[in-house]
């Protein structure tokens, strides 16, 4: 089921047209014996239109998500609504309470779909997501942040080779597009095979709500199940043109030291521009870090102690045809 015109069944159970109902999927138990649950609701709109899921958290310390998808659902009214929109906010409940990227056994829950029911603990998750949410669903909407000490600017991740994504990520009113191809394992690659459409929406960096990234996440969601045919008004897009990148690439750290950043997310550079200079802590000069290639800072470092060979400013290429 792809699509909703009547009550949805989920895991057997019945959500009626305009109603809304939280569910709990059973995701395993800790050593002491205590059961985590996945979070989820389901809101089952009064007009027929296609089932969407919104997921949060596949990287348990990338909470930005979990606000964005929180504040999204207090703004779905199910009389309103079109379709069945399927939230799950928090899906690495593990990594999620220990303020962690992986899980326990050190796992990135988003290099282990599309899963087993008899594998590791990232694999179990991983088929269980797939299985209850995914498989009914044809169109997904994933949030994530920056990792590692590192902040990204709000953009959307996608197939902007297939006319349908690129619409909808268009439609989201963010700065940038990247077009990429997912890597295997991801959310992403295994629904993409299961032939649903996917945006990654990016911002934030890990542990913290990004005001700016919350403040994009929400209309553009927002402006995102509109553009589905789900909801009838959504808030007016941004001025400013989406831009569109088909390659981003790290500059990294040509030398151990202390990082002094001279340039912002969403600052657009060009090739041998200053970034930024890396110095010892009690010397005057240093050594200047610049641009290899031109185009906007899509993330970059928020610890300023780095190592030989660390990406610290992220670049997105612009795509002359955009």
């Amino acid at each position: 089921m792809t699509g909703s015109s009547g009550p949805f069944l989920f895991r057997g159970e019945r959500v009626d047209v305009g109603e809304r109902r939280q569910f709990e999927l059973p995701a395993g138990r800790l050593a002491s014996g205590t059961f985590l649950n996945v979070p989820i609701e389901v809101v089952c709109g009064a007009r027929p239109g296609p089932v969407v899921w919104l997921s949060g958290a596949i990287h348990g310390d990338e909470i930005v998500g979990v606000e964005i998808i929180r504040q999204v659902l207090d703004r779905l009214d199910p009389g309103q609504l079109a379709g069945t929109v399927i939230a799950a906010p928090v899906v690495n409940v593990f990594g999620f309470v220990m303020e962690s990227r992986y899980l326990p056994d050190r796992r990135d829950l988003n290099r282990s779909f599309p899963g087993s029911r008899s594998g590791s603990l990232a694999s179990r998750l991983a088929r269980l997501f797939m299985d209850e949410v995914v498989a009914p669903s044809a169109f997904g909407l994933d949030f994530h942040a920056g990792s590692d000490d590192r902040t990204n600017l709000p953009h959307v991740r996608g197939n902007l080779d297939d006319p349908e994504t690129r619409r909808l990520a268009l439609s989201f009113g963010v700065p940038v597009a990247v077009h990429n191809k997912p890597a295997t394992g991801t959310l992403r690659a295994a629904a993409l095979k299961r032939g649903k459409r996917v945006l990654l929406f990016e911002g934030g960096e890990p542990r913290r709500f990004s005001e700016e990234t919350v403040a994009t996440g929400i209309p553009g969601t927002l402006r995102f199940l509109r553009a589905l045919g789900m909801m009838k008004r959504a808030p007016a897009p941004p001025h400013r043109k989406t831009l569109i990148s088909r390659s981003t690439r790290w500059v990294r750290a040509p030398r151990g030291g202390i990082f002094r950043l001279a340039t912002r997310l969403g600052a657009v550079v060009g090739q041998g521009q200053r970034l930024g200079v890396i110095t010892d802590p009690v010397a005057k000069d240093g050594t200047e870090v610049r641009a290899r290639v031109g185009g906007v800072v899509l993330g970059h470092t928020v610890n300023p102690l780095v190592n030989p060979g660390d990406g610290i400013v992220h670049i997105a290429e612009l795509d002359d045809r955009s």
